[in-house]
């Protein structure tokens, strides 16, 4: 009996300590100065690290505006396994493509929908957790093209100096460090990864760790997922959360910004919208979008900055006739269902067990850490002169609600 009063005490302190880990009154501002030296729009995660890396500098005033609400509003959501369920939520803006032509054809009126995430800490509120850097090629790709410092051995220190590996083993070291805000952990809990490897290495594929390998990707890996203690180490978490004492840095939810106002080519404040008041700020230095492919560009449109014919129709003055947006491009994405016999596949009734809730809140172990049941990653190249994977599976092991065990491609 008294372990179980220990139990019971001990999930209560981490749900309480959850809770009011953010309601401090102080730190989310909303009497603004009138003026600050950097203006930061969206608090997903570049703003974040923007929002970090410029207050270090004691000298300069930041101000970060973030349209959603802190990432703790429904901590819920920090439980890995209940990944897929912050989706369509307050921590979701829910956009939705127009009616397509060639794809969506399952959807209501082959219309998509479009998670992306509102609220400090971006799309890592609501994402799968994976922990994937990308191809070699592709950075040194950008770097030839123009893109000055992007190339992969410029950007590895970078992955190095942000990332804290939890694990012991089953990573290319040389290619990962600890001690970094973001914690990344194994999420794989099933024996389905184990064959899934073995699998791959009978049919010629590499298996390894896909974030090492000097940044070449082919190959089945293991799924590396944005989790520590247990917990999804959103941006906010790893970002922001240990540096909103300094006074220099004003942070504000609920902050719609609606416009960059612009004079002589320059931006000099933004325009936005909080609890239905209209207000505005300057930028003695910089304004700086982060508002995803979607909002920045929706914001710039706003402030003039866009096609000409499109912002003409529309009633907005030109201030530079430019193709934003023009070059955004989805990926498609797919399911393949495949039956197996043995009960290995994670299910409610497995995952949402008072056992697990134990080692969940105690100790931060369990089937509630794993990312969605995710148990790998792989990056194939459909044909042999690519010089980079074009297809990633993400190989899911779980139950549909009739019964049938599956694992999704």
């Amino acid at each position: 009996m008294k372990i179980w009063i220990a139990a019971f005490l001990g999930i209560v302190t981490a749900i309480l300590t959850d809770y009011f880990r953010w309601r401090t009154p102080h730190q989310f501002v909303r009497n603004f100065n009138q003026s600050y030296d950097y203006i930061i729009v969206g608090g997903g995660a570049s703003g974040l690290v923007l929002a970090n890396r410029l207050s270090e500098d004691a000298d300069v005033t930041v101000l970060l505006l973030e349209a959603g609400n802190s990432e703790s509003e429904k901590a819920v959501y920090d439980i890995p396994y209940n990944a897929p369920k912050a989706q369509m939520t307050e921590a979701d803006w829910i956009y939705r493509t127009v009616p397509q032509r060639h794809a969506h054809f399952a959807m209501k009126d082959r219309v998509g929908i479009w998670p992306q995430g509102k609220g400090l800490g971006g799309s890592t509120l609501l994402n799968g957790l994976a922990y994937v850097r990308g191809s070699r090629h592709d950075y040194d790709a950008w770097a030839a093209n123009g893109c000055e410092g992007w190339s992969y051995d410029e950007i590895l220190p970078y992955f190095l100096k942000s990332e804290d590996m939890r694990e012991t083993d089953g990573f290319d070291k040389e290619y990962h460090s600890r001690g970094g805000p973001i914690a990344v952990s194994d999420s794989t809990k099933s024996e389905l990864a184990g064959v899934y490897f073995e699998a791959a290495k009978e049919i010629g594929f590499k298996v390894h760790d896909c974030n090492g390998n000097n940044g070449i990707q082919d190959g089945f890996c293991r799924a590396w997922a944005i989790i520590g203690g247990g917990q999804r180490c959103n941006a906010a978490k790893g970002f922001l959360q240990p540096i909103l004492g300094r006074k220099n840095l004003h942070v504000a939810i609920q902050s719609h910004v609606t416009k960059v106002n612009i004079e002589n080519k320059r931006a000099v404040g933004v325009e936005f919208v909080q609890q239905g008041r209209k207000k505005s700020v300057a930028a003695r230095r910089e304004v700086i979008l982060n508002g995803g492919s979607i909002g920045s560009a929706q914001i710039l449109m706003l402030s003039g900055v866009g096609p000409k014919d499109h912002l003409t129709e529309l009633g907005i003055p030109v201030v530079a006739d430019l193709p934003v947006g023009a070059v955004l491009r989805d990926h498609m994405m797919f399911f393949v269902k495949a039956d197996i016999e043995k009960p290995v596949s994670y299910t409610s009734a497995k995952v949402f067990t008072p056992i697990n809730w134990l080692k969940y809140y105690l100790f931060g172990t369990g089937l509630l850490t794993s990312s969605a049941a995710i148990e790998s990653q792989a990056f194939i190249r459909t044909e042999p002169d690519r010089k980079t994977p074009d297809i990633q599976f993400t190989l899911v092991s779980s139950l549909e609600e009739h019964g049938d065990s599956y694992c999704t491609l």
